[in-house]
């Protein structure tokens, strides 16, 4: 994998494309990246390892890069496993290296390792700064986005932004590059950063002071041109406004007949001209990739059966993780389905009643059991309302 930055800055990271779900719960059938960069300059500055799966690819890489030379730094910008998986391998490989970080870095790094590290450390604040020769890095602290001790660094010489999990995509390299990059990073964004819009906030504004040629993520491609519509969206997802006119449609169902409106309130939604219908089947369909949807678009409809006097489970574990993510400012409508006691609005409306301005359509559609003709009127003058 041939990843060109400069001729003093270099890619060692690596791709892993087994892996099939990513901290556990993201499919990932595109594999993901974990970017690790070289500064070779009077002094040598590793910025960030990899997760252990590539420790043995990313080493060769290191050491191929640094050929002979002694490694002074090490920048450590978050201590997630799969950022810093390697820092174990790397105290062996390289005794004399000092550990770059923050106070709440050096918190958490006994807790990855079996022992404290003997290494020499520098401890960094806001704006302090390392200079190796020609290039200076300045850190700037990003705490919440989305550990509490992550930062990020910023290299004035070649305008650099090294952005820790900030603009990170799912998808290895040798297989996903810059095309359609906000579906895989939307995707990332509303799943691992997205309940601290607030942190996002502040980071964005310290970089809006900085002259960025180019910003360098700890996941997916490096981003070089066109930086003002990569940063725009980061503005519009962290400030939970929608960033598409449209209605997403999320349903569970138990026997297909809640499928069957959600599809046919979809076909009625795009009959009435909404700009744009996306639909998923939470029974089977990737839950993040819901997630993304929910957050994208201004509407949304839940259509979901009853079950044991509450809401069927896969719209509930939606719900649940909606509101672990902060879903907020969008405008909701339901449909339910019970065959002797509908209680899924119900159970919807106690979710959507917690979240921060979340308007719920007082109009629900009730189905018992199957879809009859009052039922497509209803569905239809739903329709209506959303448009």
């Amino acid at each position: 994998m041939n990843v060109t930055i400069s001729d003093t800055i270099k890619y060692i990271g690596v791709d892993d494309l087994t892996l099939d779900i990513f901290e556990g719960q993201y499919e990932v059938e595109e594999g993901i990246s974990y970017n690790s960069y070289l500064i070779l300059d009077e002094k040598t500055c590793l910025l960030d390892t990899v997760d252990a799966r590539g420790t043995q690819e990313w080493e060769n890489n290191l050491e191929e890069a640094l050929a002979g030379r002694k490694l002074d730094y090490l920048v450590i910008h978050h201590m997630e496993p799969d950022h810093a998986g390697s820092l174990g391998r790397l105290l062996e490989l390289h005794p004399e290296v000092t550990l770059v970080g923050n106070a709440k870095t050096f918190q958490m790094v006994p807790q990855f390792l079996d022992k404290e590290p003997t290494q020499e450390k520098l401890t960094v604040k806001e704006n302090d700064t390392l200079s190796l020769g020609e290039h200076t890095l300045t850190f700037l602290m990003a705490p919440m986005v989305h550990w509490p001790e992550v930062m990020v660094s910023y290299e004035s010489k070649e305008k650099l932004l090294f952005s820790a999990d900030g603009f990170g995509t799912f998808g290895a390299l040798s297989v996903r590059g810059l095309d359609d990059w906000a579906c895989e990073a939307r995707r990332y964004y509303f799943n691992i950063v997205g309940k601290y819009g607030a942190p996002v906030q502040t980071l964005l504004k310290k970089a809006a002071a900085l002259d960025i040629a180019a910003i360098c993520p700890l996941h997916g491609p490096i981003l070089r041109e066109n930086l003002p519509y990569y940063i725009g969206l980061y503005d519009t997802w962290s400030k939970y406004e929608p960033e598409n006119k449209g209605v997403f449609v999320a349903y569970a169902s138990i026997h297909g007949n809640t499928a069957e409106a959600a599809q046919l309130l979809a076909e009625q939604l795009k009959e009435a001209g909404v700009e744009k219908v996306a639909i998923s089947d939470l029974t089977r369909d990737d839950m993040s990739e819901a997630i993304e949807d929910a957050f994208r678009y201004d509407r949304m409809v839940l259509c979901a059966s009853s079950y044991d006097g509450g809401v069927f489970l896969p719209m509930e574990n939606f719900l649940v993780k909606l509101t672990a993510k902060a879903y907020q400012n969008r405008k909701v409508a339901l449909v339910e389905n019970g065959s002797w006691a509908p209680s899924a609005a119900r159970k919807m409306t106690e979710y959507l009643a917690a979240m921060k301005n979340v308007e719920v359509l007082e109009d629900v559609v009730t189905i018992r059991s199957t879809v009859k003709e009052e039922t497509k009127e209803a569905l239809k003058r739903l329709a209506g309302e959303l448009v």
